[in-house]
């Protein structure tokens, strides 16, 4: 284990994504030291798995562009991926973190040229795309990844493949022997911002996620529709690669519901809005899409972007909590369910069902500091002294623009407890 290599009046930010990113490029542009913490390869979370955002469904590097460029320019940060809390002991003003960080085996002489990859045999799940398709197990997270450095994934190591790689490399950048490593920070407070993930569908059985391969789940169905995306932005029916053109949009699936998620998560809705127009610019006048849901819950200056789709002619609306699902001989799929707006049951056919998937906090299944609060659904409130702090969505089911308000905050937060912890050591 090695010494510290940060003070008590660093701010820790575990999470990379945007809310991570926010808080600690405000925090830095305060001129607080700022340690990065990201168990992924890159930086962007969630948000780099977009396709665009709402309401002016522009695609996210529009944001995270801007953001890395500032990250880059600081010196008060310090990024690192790979790497996981494992542990934070002591008090506000005085924690020690424990750091786990994977071996990369690639070290900062990568120039992202992409000759190890070009060697290698060896496929693995595509992280990028939800598992949708595969990709070479020597790989670049995604385009705007940062850093803007390869991977090897550990199925190489100690293969010929693994090898290749190496050989391939002209700037002896694969390190074969990197092992991994145990750090410990010395810090001030700590902002929680390791952000959310969906719902395992799997678990809402009348639906049949997992059984029936034409339901896919909206993260899947967001990178469907990428052109970087699995089906190069085709929306495409998993079971037999025919394209998708009378689509159904099952709200609130996961969430709102006392066996599942018992909190609204809040961006269903949208994204759901959302995801009807790219069935509209997908198939045009062919395009069909019916969102069955509860209430749509689309406020402020989202209401607007509502009203515009409710007029598309292609986009029908069936008030109902869809009961289930099943599969005809071709793989169809038929909703069983009431119309609560007319009161008489339906058996609607589709050949795609997407599911609006809840969002539950990533902190969910981590070891967590004991004096460190959640709420009854996992997401973090803090502690009691205001030493470690939540933001965005892992503190509260947010889109992107309010887990950006919300990293501010909690950055001015993580800001206070270093100047008063200096005033007191003073």
């Amino acid at each position: 284990m090695t010494a510290p290599i940060a003070t008590s009046q660093t701010i820790l930010v575990v999470g990379g994504g945007i809310s991570g990113m926010t808080a600690a490029l405000e925090a830095a542009e305060c001129g607080r030291d700022v340690v990065l913490v990201e168990r992924s390869p890159a930086l962007g979370g969630r948000t780099a798995l977009l396709y665009r955002y709402f309401p002016k469904m522009c695609h996210p590097t529009c944001g995270l562009e801007i953001n890395l460029r500032r990250l880059k320019a600081n010196r008060h940060v310090r990024v690192m991926t790979m790497t996981e809390v494992v542990r934070i002991d002591g008090k506000r003003g005085a924690y020690t973190a424990t750091l786990k960080i994977r071996p990369r085996y690639v070290n900062e002489n990568c120039t992202a040229c992409g000759e190890c990859a070009s060697v290698v045999g060896t496929e693995i799940p595509d992280p990028y795309n939800y598992d949708q398709g595969k990709i070479k197990a020597a790989y670049l997270p995604f385009a705007l990844a940062h850093p803007q450095r390869y991977v090897l994934d550990p199925v190489l190591i100690g293969t010929e493949d693994a090898d290749k790689a190496k050989a391939a490399c002209k700037v002896d950048a694969i390190d074969l022997a990197m092992q991994e490593e145990t750090v410990e920070l010395a810090v001030g407070a700590v902002v929680w911002a390791t952000g959310w993930k969906p719902y395992d569908a799997a678990k809402i059985q009348p639906y049949g996620y997992g059984r029936f391969p034409n339901v896919v789940t909206s993260v899947e169905f967001e990178r469907m529709a990428d052109p970087a995306g699995p089906t190069a932005g085709k929306l495409l029916r998993p079971s037999d690669g025919q394209e998708a053109k009378n689509i159904a949009f099952i709200q609130c699936a996961g969430s709102r519901d006392e066996n599942h998620l018992r909190h609204c998560s809040r961006i269903c809705c949208m994204a759901t809005l959302k995801q009807t127009q790219y069935v509209r610019e997908a198939q045009g006048d062919a395009a069909k899409s019916t969102v069955y849901y509860i209430d749509i819950r689309a406020i402020d200056r989202f209401e607007d972007f509502y009203q515009m789709v409710q007029k598309d002619p292609s986009v029908a609306f069936v008030k109902s909590k869809v009961a289930s699902i099943d599969q005809a001989k071709n793989q169809d799929l038929v909703l069983h369910g009431v119309d609560t707006e007319g009161y008489h049951r339906y058996a609607s056919t589709h050949d795609l069902v997407v599911l609006a998937i809840g969002m539950e906090p990533e902190s969910n299944g981590l070891t967590l500091p004991e004096d460190l609060v959640t709420d009854s659904s996992g997401f973090i409130e803090g502690t009691a002294d205001g030493g470690m702090v939540g933001a965005g969505a892992a503190a509260s089911p947010l889109d992107v623009n309010r887990s950006v308000q919300s990293a501010t905050g909690a950055a001015l937060r993580a800001i206070k407890v270093i100047h008063q912890t200096v005033g007191e050591e003073a």
